[in-house]
């Protein structure tokens, strides 16, 4: 892909939300091959912040899983004028993918996850939670797509996908899609927005904590289910800071 024309545009479905005109000629070629063996584990931190990111950011992975083998991803987005991460994913026999994804922002800023899971073997399990804290214009985005093929009998897959919106005028975008051809399956998706919970905020304002504070400790409960299956402690607290740091920017 050498040129603009070779670029998606917002009709397709995978673009629908996409700040496509961040993209550059090229940038669709980056796609990066992971293979995890039989049996093996792969453990996946994608971080991007104001340490690492340019205007564009896009982050393109390419997961085939053997069977009973095991691959977590987890992911923050925390920066980048259009920051996407997109990940397609083929399980074999019995295998399992864990995937935790948290977008935080404002400004006129776009910031996605985008995933593809194809169940393409039976008795192989996904789970897939993604949080959004948006302000100001900030947009957040979760595209998920799972196959389930004819074969794939004992699948179990999920996706959990939360909003919150701290102030008028952000957004956050779910399009859940699964194509199950299976009969003997458990597929699962839900998705909701909302505000902070103001019977909880003024709770915790009676009780002498700042509006700031009240803020910072409802979102970090609310952001931390995307980190749930994430049992490195260090690890989990890099994540959660790169994060909050960006709400605490905002503060």
């Amino acid at each position: 892909m050498t040129g603009t024309l070779d670029l998606p545009t917002r009709r397709d479905e995978a673009w629908r939300y996409a700040a496509v005109e961040k993209l550059r000629a090229g940038d669709l070629d980056s796609w990066r091959q992971i293979d995890v063996a039989a049996g093996e584990t792969l453990r996946e931190l994608i971080v991007i912040s104001d340490e690492n990111a340019g205007e564009t950011e896009l982050v393109r992975l390419r997961v085939n899983l053997g069977d009973d083998a095991r691959c977590e991803l987890f992911g923050v987005i925390a920066s980048a004028d259009y920051a996407r991460v997109e990940v397609e994913v083929t399980l074999g026999r019995g295998a399992h993918f864990e995937m935790g994804g948290i977008t935080v922002g404002g400004r006129d800023t776009v910031r996605e996850f985008v995933t593809h899971v194809v169940h393409a073997e039976p008795e192989a399990t996904s789970n897939q939670t993604v949080r959004s804290v948006h302000w100001g214009k900030g947009t957040g985005n979760f595209l998920g797509a799972i196959d389930v093929v004819r074969h794939a009998q004992k699948t179990d897959a999920a996706q959990d996908f939360k909003g919150l919106l701290l102030e008028k005028g952000a957004s956050v975008n779910a399009v859940p899609q699964l194509e199950i051809f299976a009969d003997d399956v458990k597929c699962a998706h839900g998705a909701t927005v909302g505000q902070l919970d103001e019977s909880a905020r003024f709770y915790m304002a009676a009780r002498g904590l700042s509006p700031d504070l009240v803020r910072r400790l409802l979102v970090q409960a609310f952001i931390g289910d995307a980190l749930v299956a994430l049992d490195d402690e260090e690890a989990h607290e890099r994540l959660l800071h790169v994060a909050l740091d960006k709400l605490d920017k905002h503060l």
